[in-house]
């Protein structure tokens, strides 16, 4: 039996996320290429870790298991998305014209109250989403004290218009 009592330390965070992939290359691409992402190592031709701002990894990339296979499915277990923290509205808002100007396509949009964020898919099929956080002082809570997140329509326009300032 578990017992109930355990708390994670308030200092845990998660460190990296693994991915298979289907074509390393491609992957590569979407990451390093149109993300920005570098590339720490290799492990032969078949995984590659990448970082930013030169961490040992923030994701890795393999085909082990997965080479020439199909892509992820949306209607099965499994991640449904990765998130990538900007570190500020600005660097969002660069992306995301990034993207644009990229004609990569965008899935969704939408203002969590605590945070903004853009979502995507990779070529593989696994769920991206790009996001800043909102100060925590600008954060809404609950009566019961738990922080209230909403789900609303971004204004990608106004996230945009960050690149005029």
């Amino acid at each position: 039996m578990i017992k109930k009592n355990y708390k994670i330390p308030d200092k845990t965070t998660i460190g990296h996320v693994h991915l298979k992939v289907t074509n390393l290359e491609r992957a590569l691409s979407f990451y390093c290429e149109l993300l920005g992402f570098e590339i720490t190592t290799r492990y032969g031709s078949q995984a590659v870790f990448i970082s930013a701002g030169g961490y040992h990894h923030h994701i890795g990339l393999n085909t082990w298991h997965s080479k020439g296979g199909s892509t992820a499915q949306k209607n099965s277990a499994g991640l449904y998305h990765i998130a990538i923290l900007y570190p500020t509205r600005r660097d969002l808002a660069e992306i995301v014209k990034r993207l644009i100007d990229h004609g990569y396509p965008i899935t969704g949009a939408s203002d969590h109250g605590v945070s903004e964020a853009v979502y995507l898919d990779d070529p593989d099929g696994n769920g991206v989403e790009l996001y800043c956080d909102r100060p925590s002082d600008q954060w809404k809570y609950k009566p019961d004290g738990s922080v209230e997140m909403v789900t609303l329509p971004l204004d990608l326009k106004d996230l945009l218009n960050e690149l005029n300032n």
